[in-house]
């Protein structure tokens, strides 16, 4: 077809594909690159922390010596091998065979991008329900949104999503005719808030979705990265019934290998495997396989420390910097783990609107909208401080905050902007509306 254009193929998409849109991350991807610019925008992880030279050894080592069985294909589920590490993996975080983390129940995927996919092919319907924190994870509100599914998000604040929210959404879905099929929460080192839902909270959430009959899709792919201590005990670690742990080698050895998996009920696992082939036939061979051997040959919980004190450093240096340098008015939160920061900025204040001056000014961050599935969020930002070293975070920063006194003082021009007084803690989620379930 020579000479086609968009519209001859518009009205042969599939419905499910129709409102699919990039995501604000995405979007930032190629001006973020650019070496002139600072990019708090990313979640990548800081790679140049790991042993490259050992690493790489290990994977010449692997395609030379076993790359008749790595180079191969393999099953739907993922090796035995790899699923017997992640439980051990897993133990690390309360997750053990006591609360029911068993290899038979491990499905391997590629990332905990798929893990998602997986489930919501599993369980959403069109038009069905997902209940999330507001904000949530930006890839999750492109899976559900493939799926065609409508997304409720419940408020949180610095002690992550609110119980009360919570039973309010599900009984205002309720009202208006339908069911949730399942609450999908990021409930240690919150992205992209940073924050992390309290024990006693935990407890609630759990008791309140189990009396509503909703599934629980937790995903943890930060919860290996506290700062301060041990993170709260992960919800599956305290239920065994109804609720799906995610999650992904990512941010803990390398995001490369695309390895993540899914801890599931039982009576589910069949289901995840068949869809797992249908998908992709079966995960790269070689990847778990490099997964498996730096697990088992490498000082892997050693590497945890190295990346938990060099993300440490970094995230003081952003706060130490939003602290010195941002105008009154602005707010943000104090992760004790993972790799984000929510701010909020001064009223009338939007960060969307604000990017295209932030790029001209040589410093990036992904707006709020990106994080909400109605545009919410204007007043907000995410800001990453895992990849840039500590000096580049505070420079940064101080082209942030001359970027937005420029803003307010162009806004003094034509109206005045509230100040509410600078501060430490932010709430995420307090810029954006109730759910809407017209």
């Amino acid at each position: 077809m020579t000479g086609t254009t968009l519209d001859d193929y518009t009205d042969r998409y599939a419905r499910r594909v129709r409102g699919m849109t990039a995501s604000e991350i995405r979007a930032l991807f190629a001006v973020a690159s650019r070496p002139e610019v600072v990019s708090l925008a990313g979640g990548a992880p800081y790679i140049a922390a790991l042993p490259l030279d050992a690493v790489g050894e290990m994977l010449a080592k692997l395609g030379a010596e076993q790359g008749t069985t790595t180079l191969q294909y393999g099953i739907g589920q993922g090796t035995l091998d790899l699923r017997e590490r992640i439980c051990e993996v897993m133990a690390l975080s309360g997750i053990d065979a006591g609360c029911g983390a068993s290899p038979e129940d491990v499905v391997v995927t590629v990332g905990g991008q798929q893990a998602l996919d997986l489930v919501a092919r599993l369980f959403l319907d069109p038009g069905d329900v997902v209940l999330a924190e507001g904000p949530t994870y930006v890839g999750a509100l492109g899976v559900f949104q493939a799926a065609q599914a409508q997304v409720v998000h419940v408020p949180m604040d610095d002690d992550g999503l609110v119980p009360e929210a919570l039973e309010a959404t599900i009984a205002a879905v309720a009202r208006s005719g339908r069911r949730a099929k399942f609450l999908y929460t990021i409930p240690t080192y919150q992205n992209p808030a940073g924050v992390t839902l309290t024990d006693e909270r935990r407890e609630r959430v759990l008791d309140i979705c189990e009396r509503a009959g909703l599934l629980v899709v937790e995903d943890d792919p930060y919860g290996q990265l506290g700062f301060d201590g041990d993170a709260p005990a992960p919800l599956r670690a305290r239920r065994r019934h109804g609720v799906f742990y995610l999650s992904t080698f990512s941010k803990t050895f390398a995001p490369g290998l695309r390895v993540g998996w899914i801890l599931a009920p039982h009576a589910v696992r069949d289901k995840l495997v068949i869809a797992n082939e249908a998908q992709v036939l079966c995960p790269s061979t070689f990847a778990q396989a490099a997964v498996s051997t730096y697990l088992a040959t490498m000082p892997w919980r050693e590497q945890l420390k190295i990346y938990r004190e060099v993300y440490r450093e970094r995230r003081d240096a952003l706060l130490d910097a939003l602290a010195d340098l941002m105008p009154e008015g602005t707010t943000w939160t104090e992760p004790q783990g993972g790799l984000f920061v929510w701010a909020t900025l001064p009223d009338g204040l939007d960060a969307k609107a604000m990017m295209p001056r932030a790029i001209a000014a040589r410093v990036a961050y992904v707006p709020g909208t990106g994080f909400y599935a109605d545009g919410s969020g204007r007043a907000s930002m995410r800001l990453n401080y895992s990849f840039p070293a500590p000096d580049r975070i505070r420079e940064g920063v101080r082209r942030l905050a001359t970027v937005l006194e420029q803003e307010m003082a162009m806004r003094r021009v034509f109206g005045a902007v509230g100040g509410t007084g600078a501060g430490r803690r932010g709430r995420p989620g307090a810029d954006a509306p109730g759910p809407d379930l017209a």
